[in-house]
């Protein structure tokens, strides 16, 4: 099965500083692989119009329904999510600054049923947080839309 994360609204390349928000320059965004914090899937820089992810999953049965397993899935069983990380580029050095944590658990579970039967699961969220800085923390409904789709 796969994940597709569609990002949208991204906040810049360069975020400068507020309260609490150091300020960062050539900020690009990827998705972090599990115990890998270096490694980033599709890092796209974060002036980008938009940007795609699909990461590979298993979905195997489990007591509340399915459990998502893979390289870019975080977290234990019945609290799975991906990262989703910000940083900074300099050279090829990617330093992680913050992330944001998507939450499989808060996909309904008609539509991650549909998601297995088809082969696709869709969250579909905009990047940037109110303050206009890159979105990090949890990310559930409705900050993150999920649907299901076929291959």
């Amino acid at each position: 099965m796969l994940v597709r994360i569609e990002a949208s609204q991204l906040p810049g390349r360069e975020c400068g500083q507020a309260p609490g928000f150091p300020g960062y320059r050539n900020i690009h965004v990827g998705v972090q692989r599990r115990d890998r914090r270096q490694e980033i899937l599709g890092l796209c820089p974060g002036d980008a119009a938009s940007a795609v992810w699909e990461l590979e999953v298993i979905a195997t049965p489990a007591e509340t329904g399915w459990d998502l397993r893979g390289p870019y899935v975080q977290g234990r069983p019945g609290g799975r999510f991906v990262y989703v990380s910000w940083g900074v580029v300099e050279g090829e050095v990617f330093t992680m600054f913050r992330r944001a944590k998507l939450w499989f658990d808060g996909v309904a579970p008609d539509i991650l049923d549909a998601a297995v039967r088809g082969g696709v699961l869709v969250g579909r969220l905009g990047l940037t947080d109110g303050r206009g800085h890159p979105l990090c923390a949890a990310v559930r409904p409705p900050l993150i839309e999920w649907s299901a789709t076929s291959v």
